[in-house]
């Protein structure tokens, strides 16, 4: 944790010294953002602090070679040096120049193979969803929670209301239950999709025929807004995902309602979500 701290207030110090702000950090994409959106899973966390410490390493070697660069220019110039030198090794150099990069390699390989573990590992689920990608729309099901299924598909520009994002919001959102780890199982119904949410740190590929797995642990209420990012066809860019975390108490609610609206695949296609998938 003080290592994630000690990379965190470098980077920041390293960001303001360049004139950047992280004020645009949010659950979702912000007009001219820098930086990663806001971390809402332990996983992502993991994921910003790994991201941190390699920015770290990158400066400093962007430094280093600089400086070495500088130092040829002046100090083995033809002027000061119009004898050169004649030297062809130098073991002492010949090994920093090995080891050194190993070291570093090292640095960076520990805390990527704990985050892989981390992010591949699926802990002990308290409950499961699962994830079909279709062209060009979501399929959810609550397997849990009384076989809960809908579709999910995007908001079109002319049926937004105000305060509704676009491209991004969806008529029926995944609604998930914060302080709580989720099973989340994805699949593709025809080609290859990728259901991705920044803020959770998730990416996974639903590919037909195979269902993948991931988790996601929520810390905080609120909205959270993704994309496909697998190119599958014409309106690959328009099948968002927005998954909206609620309190243990609010999601029962919510389950109870959406036993009565999709609780059999009949359902699916005619029912309306609970004030559009939003609890109240």
């Amino acid at each position: 944790m003080k290592t994630q701290t000690l990379n965190a207030a470098v980077l920041a110090a390293l960001t303001s010294l360049c004139g950047f702000s992280g004020a645009g950090s949010a659950a979702e994409p912000h007009p001219w953002q820098l930086g990663l959106q806001e971390a809402a899973t332990p996983v992502k966390h993991a994921m910003d602090s790994f991201h941190s410490l390699l920015t770290v390493i990158i400066f400093a070697i962007v430094l280093f070679v600089a400086a070495l660069l500088v130092l040829c220019v002046v100090r083995f110039s033809a002027k000061k040096n119009p004898v050169p030198s004649k030297t062809s090794h130098h073991t002492i150099l010949e090994v920093a120049w090995t080891v050194v990069p190993v070291i570093v390699l090292i640095v960076i390989a520990v805390p990527s193979f704990k985050l892989l573990y981390q992010a591949e590992r699926t802990p002990e689920a308290e409950m499961t969803i699962k994830v079909t990608g279709r062209q060009w729309y979501w399929d959810y099901e609550y397997p849990d929670h009384g076989n809960i299924t809908f579709s999910s598909y995007m908001i079109p520009d002319s049926d937004l209301k105000p305060g509704q994002r676009r491209l991004l919001e969806v008529d029926n959102r995944v609604v998930l239950p914060v302080d709580t780890t989720v099973r989340v199982l994805v699949t593709g119904g025809d080609v290859i999709h990728s259901w991705a949410v920044p803020s959770f740190g998730v990416k996974k590929d639903a590919v037909p025929g195979r269902t993948n797995e991931t988790w996601v642990k929520i810390e905080k209420e609120g909205t959270y807004y993704g994309q496909c990012s697998e190119i599958c066809g014409v309106n690959h860019g328009f099948m968002p995902i927005a998954v909206e975390a609620v309190s243990k108490e609010k999601f029962a609610e919510w389950v109870a309602k959406a036993k009565v609206a999709y609780g059999t695949p009949e359902k699916r296609d005619v029912a309306q979500a609970p004030a559009n998938g939003t609890v109240q």
